[in-house]
């Protein structure tokens, strides 16, 4: 039997889909994957070779709209498939999740599945009274709604995600689908970690990681951080990533400014981003809407309180004062107050990132979440 895991982005297969692959393997499985530009990232590549997976580079352009280049890669994944003859695939982001599904509904590939991640920029507004769609979202979610008609099942990183495909017409109310806490997280991995402090007082430093885009709240996080350290010129803001070509990328000159003025302790674009974790007492995303967000459930495991928005995907990882706050999307000085009770209430630091370690075991071990998606696909 034959699993054919389709990416847009070589990383992300073993940071987000590694222990699924290892348990598909287990199950019986030969690994297939299938993504743009492996040549570009030999440690990956090795990596995944020694593991026994078979990889099959496709021309993807991860961001792009050019249907010239989209058609290639449609044309390219149904000549993979029916040259490997896959019995399962599944696709996530948004290109995998098209082409991929249209590839293998011409392919017949008897069992298709999607796993949608997050909806980014072709969905950007959808939650405002007053959504109008570009003629690019139109066209998206046309794609979408076709592609997804081919799958026997949508997977959904959370609830609001999936009632949003079904309200859009993208999904029909009928549609199998079903919702997982996220791509869950390796808690023996990532493991508990002592809080920074100097003098054995803990130190306010705050933590960002994500791709530099805008809708992950890259501008509410820097404003918020003015704001602080005008009252706590000890608090100190760290933030992990690097510029991205996507349309709501934060520009160079505009990463170049707020390091200029030592606003961030700026770490760049990591492989492992436990270290950063490690040095933060308090992690922070502002984004405007997630799947799950992976870098909050690892800094959970980790044992830090979160500050996140009240927007699907990211209020499921937070328990209102319990393993941290939420607060409205956009708010910048909700986002500050939040920071500040942290600062003036250091003990909560201790209490809030226990509970969050406590939440990550008892919903968002990875090892359950992916038991489910097994379990759903009828592979075991």
């Amino acid at each position: 039997m034959k699993f054919l895991i389709i990416a847009s982005s070589v990383p992300s297969i073993l940071n987000f889909r590694g222990k699924l692959m290892v348990a598909l393997q287990g199950a019986g499985f030969e690994i297939h994957i299938a993504a743009p530009e492996f040549s570009q990232h030999k440690d990956e590549l090795e990596k995944l070779h020694s593991l026994r997976y078979q990889v099959h580079d496709i021309p993807m352009q991860r961001t792009g709209t050019n249907p010239s280049a989209d058609a290639k890669t449609l044309v390219a994944l149904y000549h993979l498939m029916r040259k490997i003859k896959p019995d399962y695939m599944m696709g996530y982001t948004i290109k995998p999740v098209i082409y991929g599904s249209l590839a293998a509904k011409i392919a017949r590939v008897p069992h298709r599945f999607a796993l949608i991640t997050g909806l980014g920029y072709a969905f950007q507004g959808a939650d405002e009274a007053d959504y109008k769609k570009s003629n690019l979202q139109k066209v998206m979610h046309k794609l979408y709604s076709v592609a997804l008609a081919s799958t026997h099942k949508v997977f959904f990183q959370n609830p609001d995600d999936e009632a949003l495909f079904k309200s859009m017409g993208i999904l029909k109310p009928t549609a199998a689908t079903k919702v997982v806490n996220g791509s869950g997280v390796d808690i023996s991995e990532y493991s508990l970690q002592p809080l920074p402090t100097i003098n054995d007082q803990l130190q306010p430093k705050f933590l960002l990681i994500a791709r530099l885009l805008g809708d992950k709240g890259l501008r509410e996080y820097a404003q918020a951080a003015r704001l602080i350290k005008a009252k706590y010129p000890q608090a100190q803001f760290d933030l992990v990533g690097s510029i991205d070509s996507n349309p709501s990328a934060i520009s160079q000159k505009e990463l170049d400014n707020w390091l200029s003025t030592g606003l961030f302790n700026y770490w760049g674009s990591v492989k492992d981003v436990k270290p950063a974790i490690t040095a933060s007492s308090i992690y922070v995303l502002p984004s405007y809407r997630e799947g799950t967000p992976r870098s909050v459930l690892e800094a959970m495991a980790m044992g830090r309180p979160i500050i996140t928005t009240d927007a699907p995907g990211c209020r499921e990882t937070v328990i209102d004062g319990y393993n941290g706050y939420l607060v409205p999307v956009k708010a910048v000085d909700e986002l500050a107050a939040a920071m500040e009770r942290f600062i003036l209430n250091p003990e909560l630091i201790v209490q809030m990132g226990s509970a969050s370690r406590q939440l990550v075991e008892d919903k968002f071990d990875v090892h359950t979440v992916n038991q489910i998606m097994l379990n759903e696909m009828n592979v075991l």
